[in-house]
């Protein structure tokens, strides 16, 4: 009985993937379309092609061709001026958020539990919509030299097994809290797996 009670009085984090989970669409795809003309996208993308090939066909990882496209991107941007265009994008993203996925957000948030946001997205876009809800975001970090965006991660991607790294790092002791986990794809199935309630494309 008194491990029952010990179980059930455990501190108790929710940890939520962000594109496809909370949102609708992938933000990255969203931002690129937000920050540049559809022409400079449709180059880019041309000009990429055979990198996206190599991907799909599993012979590079997702951290090497998601760094690749933002190195072309976003390589020698300045990043006050680009967290300025993050907090813009941010402010727009209420339009993608699905209303199930908030409301068990809020209930979370309710019932005394600490949230997580834990994504392979950049963190610059998240920050500014999750601080409205007082959520922790643990993201994939850009590379910053001299004021300008390198094009290159300071962290791994978070994606897969990384996101429980970053989740471990951040909440060590695993077993003295339990975790809900919220997922909608293959970069999820390792948080997953690490959680005590799982919820895939579920709520």
């Amino acid at each position: 009985m008194e491990q029952q009670d010990s179980r059930r009085d455990r501190r108790l984090i929710a940890a939520f993937d962000f594109d496809g989970t909370l949102t609708t669409k992938d933000t990255l795809f969203e931002f690129l379309l937000f920050y540049f003309p559809l022409s400079r996208l449709a180059a880019g993308f041309a000009l990429l092609s055979p990198m996206l090939l190599l991907y799909k066909l599993k012979v590079i990882s997702n951290n090497e061709a998601k760094e690749r496209l933002f190195r072309y991107f976003f390589n020698g941007t300045e990043i006050n001026g680009f967290n300025q265009k993050c907090r813009e994008f941010a402010a727009g993203i209420e339009k993608l958020l699905r209303p199930e996925a908030i409301a068990k957000l809020k209930w979370h948030q309710e019932s005394g539990h600490q949230l997580v946001i834990i994504s392979a997205s950049p963190e610059n876009w998240i920050l500014p919509w999750a601080g409205q809800y007082g959520v922790k975001v643990l993201a994939t970090k850009l590379e910053v030299v001299n004021g300008h965006i390198t094009g290159k991660f300071l962290t791994n991607n978070c994606y897969g097994g990384e996101k429980v790294v970053r989740l471990l790092s951040e909440f060590p002791d695993r077993g003295n809290y339990g975790l809900y986990a919220y997922g909608d794809s293959n970069g999820d199935k390792e948080l997953l797996a690490a959680a005590d309630f799982k919820f895939y494309r579920s709520f």
